[in-house]
């Protein structure tokens, strides 16, 4: 019987140190890196990709002469709206981190304005009707709603090219500033990147 017992407890004593083994086999490590630290993991697109776009199209669009030329037409400072970029890739892309960055580098030139676009004035008129009934804070001015002059907009296109264990990811990032009086392209901004993947399988 004490056979049996010591027997028992030996088998629970190693199913439980073979239990938790698997779990911390298992566990998940998670450390903090800077956001400009290029780790590239899946060959996918990733943070560094659009960093890499938003640094190309920013110092692009802030050379060419499309500011100038406004205020000197006008004498005011450009408005832009940021449209949707179409993803005709292969993959999910999120286009608004480098959208968004763009937007900022208009705002802090101080030489161009930005509007929301068209689903954040949707929600801004909601609030104006809102006020104008009286529901909530003051009344804003009816009318006052500025007007684009020029639209951002843009396409994602890629390229896979595979063999073996290798492939090659070929992105194309084009955007393009329309004047919306006259539908003149007034800059167009391009970025290529490229990305080789190897595996030691084939997996593709």
């Amino acid at each position: 019987m004490m056979r049996k017992t010591a027997f028992h407890s030996l088998v629970v004593l190693l199913l439980a140190i073979f239990i938790g083994g698997a779990v911390a086999s298992c566990g998940k490590t998670v450390s903090r890196r800077q956001s400009k630290e290029q780790i590239d993991l899946s060959g996918r697109w990733n943070d560094v990709d659009s960093q890499q776009v938003s640094k190309k199209m920013i110092d692009d669009v802030m050379t060419w002469p499309w500011i100038e030329d406004w205020m000197k037409k006008s004498g005011k400072k450009p408005v832009v709206v940021t449209y949707g970029v179409k993803n005709r890739s292969h993959e999910h892309i999120n286009t608004q981190t480098f959208m968004k960055d763009l937007e900022r580098a208009f705002l802090r030139s101080g030489k161009v304005r930005v509007v929301a676009d068209t689903e954040q004035r949707d929600s801004v008129r909601e609030e104006r009707a809102g006020q104008q009934m009286g529901l909530t804070g003051n009344p804003a001015a009816i009318g006052k709603e500025l007007g684009a002059d020029y639209v951002l907009t843009g396409t994602i296109n890629s390229i896979i090219d595979k063999e073996g264990g290798e492939k090659v990811v070929f992105y194309q990032i084009d955007l393009e500033l329309i004047a919306v009086e006259t539908s003149e392209k007034a800059w167009i901004g391009n970025e290529k990147i490229k990305k080789l993947v190897t595996q030691s399988r084939n997996k593709f």
